[in-house]
């Protein structure tokens, strides 16, 4: 169990590392940074998202689920404003760094993190 939070935790960094080497609006400083983002964004998403979930259930059934990619993004844009050592430039690239960092983390997670 520990062994897996562990590896989760690094994919998670590295996946922040990719958005980062992708998109040239999101930064992370260096990997120890990127590690501290993940624990940050793994808050965000523990603690956060559910109740946000929830509150904005009808926005997202009227808008087919849209509205959970922004939902997305808007935490990803959060989580860059927590951090000094990563940030994230605007709304739009909160949302698309989101989208990219979920497909990341899920491809990294799928290979690796097999038990």
């Amino acid at each position: 169990m520990i062994f897996n939070l562990l590896l989760t935790w690094i994919l998670s960094a590295l996946a922040l590392m990719g958005v980062a080497y992708v998109m040239p609006s999101v930064h992370v400083e260096n990997f120890k940074a990127a590690l501290l983002a993940a624990v940050v964004l793994g808050l965000i998403n523990a603690l956060l998202r559910p109740v946000l979930v929830v509150m904005t259930f009808p926005l997202t059934v009227l808008t087919l689920g849209l509205f959970y990619v922004v939902l997305n993004g808007l935490l990803f844009w959060l989580a860059g404003s927590v951090t000094q050592s990563f940030r994230v430039e605007g709304f739009w690239s909160g949302v698309f760094g989101g989208v990219l960092y979920g497909l990341i983390i899920w491809l990294l997670t799928s290979v690796f993190a097999r038990g």
